[in-house]
């Protein structure tokens, strides 16, 4: 194989490899969003089973206060009724307190209902205490880990940087432009192999001549259809019974 072409090889190589790296470096930012909302949504949870808490707590303080009421009210009216004078004032002192004892038992079924409604957020709550300390340190272990690579990667950017520019110094300059004009063309897939007659990238069939050129490996040849840079990889022979 012609050095310029083991050299143009190496830098789509070495440009395919950066490329990867950039795009988790621009991926990055996404990455840290997705945790961010992770978080968001338990410290929601947390949120709103905190409130039904708290409006629990009113409502049952609130139901607790109305019960007080209602029962004093209660006695007050049975201590009345030992000072009444007459049977229609000993019918509707009967009648209310009748209604004040119906209150009593509303009141005490909604304090009742909201007790244990507490104690289920109560519940609720403490698990997504728990459940957004979890989803934490699983975030705060996830960032770290990208942290980590990120550095790696920002070091791996560095050295391909460096060893596309040793490549580069090997190169004449028309091969570098060469290579260039290739990629600004094909977004940035400069050099292909050529398998079975055909560009693997755009799949167009190499003429005959071409495709022996090609395969004797000693000129620059383009794709006629696509002008992205063509190797030739020989083919091994499969093994044999007796190569095993």
């Amino acid at each position: 194989m012609l050095p310029d072409l083991e050299r143009l090889i190496q830098l789509q190589q070495l440009d395919i490899e950066t490329d990867q790296r950039r795009r988790w470096t621009s991926d990055l930012p996404a990455h840290l969003a997705a945790l961010d909302l992770r978080l968001a949504g338990r410290r929601a949870t947390l949120d709103l089973t905190s409130q039904a808490l708290t409006d629990n707590q009113s409502a049952r303080r609130t139901a607790e206060k109305d019960l007080g009421s209602v029962q004093a009210r209660l006695s007050k009216y049975k201590e009345q009724l030992m000072e009444v004078k007459t049977n229609k004032e000993y019918l509707a002192m009967q009648h209310e307190i009748a209604a004040a004892e119906v209150n009593v038992r509303v009141f005490e079924d909604t304090v009742l209902e909201l007790l244990v409604k507490r104690d289920e957020l109560t519940a609720q709550t403490s698990a997504a205490e728990a459940a957004l300390k979890q989803e934490e340190a699983a975030v705060a272990a996830e960032r770290a880990r990208l942290d980590q690579q990120g550095s790696l990667i920002e070091g791996e950017l560095t050295r391909l940087t460096a060893d596309r520019a040793a490549v580069e110094r090997e190169m004449s300059s028309q091969m570098v432009a060469l290579f260039t004009l290739a990629a600004h063309r094909r977004r940035g897939s400069a050099v292909v192999e050529a398998r079975d007659g055909h560009c693997s990238a755009c799949h167009t069939r190499i003429r005959p001549q071409f495709y022996n050129e090609l395969r004797r490996g000693d000129r620059i040849v383009q794709c006629e259809a696509c002008s992205r840079i063509l190797f030739y990889v020989p083919q091994q022979p499969a093994a044999t019974p007796s190569d095993t």
